[in-house]
């Protein structure tokens, strides 16, 4: 193989793994579908956080959820209990992913993503 080849194989074997890792869960997250959701929201002992901004909140919302926007979620994650279960919903769920990783590595021992998010939800 000449060095041409090498870079190619290295280089398609990043990208691989780049894409494995933006879009498979990471270990520890949980992903429902908004309609495993609805049988969720009736559960008690389950915190459910909405990341959205405020204004997507106030025009549209689940009730039971608790606004608190991505930007502000490390420093608000506090007010959540860190044994209780974590559903977190956004627009479209790549927000919620987000906020879900800012979760796990805050020691949330149980964290689940809302597949799907807002756009989903019927």
């Amino acid at each position: 193989m000449d060095s041409s080849t090498i870079i190619n194989i290295l280089l398609f074997l990043f990208v691989g793994w780049f894409l494995i890792q933006r879009f498979l869960p990471p270990k520890g997250i949980n992903q429902i579908t908004t309609l495993d959701l609805k049988s969720e929201l009736k559960k008690k002992g389950k915190q459910f956080i909405d990341v959205r901004t405020p204004h997507e909140f106030g025009a549209r919302h689940i009730k039971g959820f608790q606004n608190i926007p991505l930007s502000e979620l490390p420093n608000q994650s506090h007010q959540l209990s860190k044994n209780q279960e974590v559903l977190v919903i956004c627009q479209s769920g790549m927000r919620s992913m987000k906020a879900s990783k800012i979760l796990k590595k805050q020691g949330f021992k149980h964290v689940t993503n809302i597949k799907g998010g807002m756009n989903a939800w019927h």
